[in-house]
């Protein structure tokens, strides 16, 4: 997929979780990932690290050389990615208490994933094979 394809999903994403409440946690940590996710292809395709054909799906299902490369361009940015994906099985698939902070917290790490994406769009980086 192209980055601006990327980052209208993302942006889709982000204004649809606005509409969550406290009590809709599981949601907003989901599409905080999902959105998250976009954003960081985005950035990834906006420095020519990754093609359009080559798309993160999770950050986990990533060979270690592929993210260590994504991760000498946007370290912060897949840190943050990272840390949406391990709240996932504590709090959208398993009972843990203290969703709607983990939620909070998602969607903080969102809004710094989109800052360093937006940054992407005005920077150049040369590409690392």
């Amino acid at each position: 997929m192209k980055a601006d394809r990327h980052r209208h999903l993302a942006e889709r994403i982000t204004r649809s979780v606005a509409r969550c409440g406290d009590g809709d946690w599981e949601m907003t940590i989901e599409a905080a990932m999902l959105a998250g996710t976009h954003w960081a292809n985005h950035a990834l395709h906006c420095r020519a690290v990754s093609d359009p054909d080559e798309d993160i799906v999770h950050t986990s299902m990533l060979v270690v050389n592929t993210l260590r490369k994504y991760s000498i361009v946007e370290p912060e940015l897949l840190r943050a990615l990272g840390e949406i994906e391990e709240l996932r099985p504590l709090y959208v698939r398993g009972d843990v208490e203290g969703g709607p902070a983990a939620a909070e917290r998602a969607l903080a790490l969102l809004a710094e994933i989109a800052a360093h994406a937006r940054q992407a769009e005005t920077s150049t980086t040369r590409r690392i094979s």
